[in-house]
């Protein structure tokens, strides 16, 4: 879609805020921008406190240092109060993130009035207006509901919303089809499998510790996993790794170490591959799991490789790190223009499809590339992503920055977007061979690494 989102305001629509949906750093972010154009605003998180997603993954510590973790705008309000920022070049963790900046901005008495916690939006629409109803449809104000956690219910208006939702809680199944394999509500329910990045070292560490794990998952979440099993099984040999990986080669995943310029991530990667060729975990590469079983307090698990070959392992715990998509269904009133296999805006989707940007680099995008046939309308942070991996903060702060000026009208400064972030040092160019075969999907590579599993290693689409 290549026209502006614009809104048209009645004298009705202007007494009524922007919505922000989600209270992570990119809906703060929204809430400063929104703020500094003098719109008004309110900003309902589903939780009970702010950046709710972070709190599930506050042991890790991010690639980007705190100088690509602060809104312009955020920072700001809080150097108003006397806040001091964090060492430019130092790596927070979720949890520090939340702490020395997050809490602080939501805590503001600028912000902390305009944000209500145990409000879960579930559905936004037109008042008055079902999808199919166009006509007066742009002047409608967007009608959101609300539940608590209680159940209860109610409604309210807003000139235009935002949507920084966010995608951690909607963790991608265990089947390489994007569906759950049969057994896996079952393992999931009897607490036998983990999505994300698990605590494995200090809250969760009773759940891991001398057990057989198996990670699956060939993305970042599945390294910080690895990386942590690997630490636990130092102090406690009996914990044995294994590790399950859909496609051919991990090039990808080892990352372009000294050319990548958040050496952060640079370092995971490299990490990781020393794991691996140290032969600390039993690897099979180009299979996927196909079914679950419970054994008793265990889960046998099968898995094929691209010959149709099976093998049968048993775990104690399956930790599933295969990435997370976005929660539509809140959506199904407004009308979108989504990329149908990254369910990102559908303008966004050539720039940050993993499928065909193998360098982390994603141009300049703002307003123009977040509009929605829907005026008014817009999905920005991780979500605006879809099911793309690649997001930094940075991005979403851009991002709102350029829609918060769309929306007090300023187009000349909603379109000065400018975004400079760092590459990962692996591009397609610079790939061995079966790499760049593997990332262009179905090659027939062989792994690079030494493989300790038992079972056979092929190839395949992962």
């Amino acid at each position: 879609m290549n026209a502006i989102n614009r809104i048209e305001t009645t004298p009705a629509l202007s007494a009524l805020p922007v919505a922000v949906i989600g209270a992570g750093p990119v809906g703060l972010a929204a809430a400063a921008q929104l703020l500094a154009r003098g719109l008004p605003v309110r900003v309902y998180e589903a939780a009970s406190a702010v950046a709710d997603h972070i709190r599930a993954w506050g042991h890790v510590r991010l690639f980007s240092p705190w100088s690509f973790n602060i809104d312009a705008a955020a920072r700001t309000l809080l150097e108003q109060s006397g806040w001091q920022a964090p060492a430019p070049a130092r790596h927070p963790t979720g949890a520090e993130l939340i702490a020395d900046y997050v809490q602080p901005l939501a805590e503001l008495p600028q912000i902390k009035p305009l944000i209500e916690t145990d409000a879960r939006v579930v559905g936004i629409a037109r008042q008055g207006f079902d999808k199919m109803k166009t006509a007066g449809r742009e002047t409608a104000p967007f009608l959101l509901l609300l539940r608590n956690q209680a159940g209860a219910e109610r409604q309210v208006l807003a000139r235009a919303v935002i949507d920084c939702s966010g995608t951690w809680s909607q963790p991608n199944p265990l089947g390489a089809s994007g569906l759950p394999v049969p057994g896996e509500h079952e393992a999931a329910a009897a607490g036998l499998l983990a999505y994300g990045i698990p605590d494995l070292l200090a809250a969760e560490r009773a759940q891991y510790a001398g057990r057989r794990v198996l990670v699956v998952g060939a993305g970042h979440s599945a390294a910080n996993v690895l990386l942590d099993l690997g630490r636990l099984a130092q102090a406690t040999p009996e914990t044995t790794i294994l590790w399950a990986v859909r496609g051919a080669s991990l090039t990808r995943l080892f990352g372009g170490g000294a050319n990548d310029q958040l050496a952060a991530r640079g370092a995971l990667g490299r990490d990781l591959e020393r794991l691996t060729q140290d032969g600390n975990l039993d690897l099979h590469l180009g299979t996927e799991v196909v079914a679950l079983r419970r054994q008793d307090d265990a889960v046998l698990a099968s898995l094929r490789d691209r010959s149709g070959v099976l093998t049968e392992i048993v775990a104690d715990r399956i930790i599933i790190a295969t990435g997370q998509r976005p929660d539509l269904a809140m959506l199904r009133e407004i009308r979108l223009d989504l990329d149908p296999a990254t369910e990102s805006t559908r303008m966004l989707a050539p720039l940050i499809d993993p499928n065909l940007h193998s360098c982390g680099t994603v141009r300049p995008h703002g307003h123009r590339e977040l509009a929605q046939p829907e005026p008014g309308f817009y999905i920005a942070g991780i979500k605006s992503y879809g099911r793309a991996p690649t997001f930094l903060l940075a991005t979403g702060y851009e991002q709102v920055r350029s829609i918060a000026a769309a929306l007090a009208g300023d187009i000349a400064g909603a379109d000065d977007v400018q975004l400079n972030l760092p590459e990962t040092g692996v591009c397609s160019s610079n790939l061995p061979l079966e790499a760049a075969a593997e990332t262009s999907c179905c090659g027939t590579a062989k792994p690079r690494i030494r493989v300790k599993a038992t079972s056979s290693a092929g190839s395949s689409c992962g």
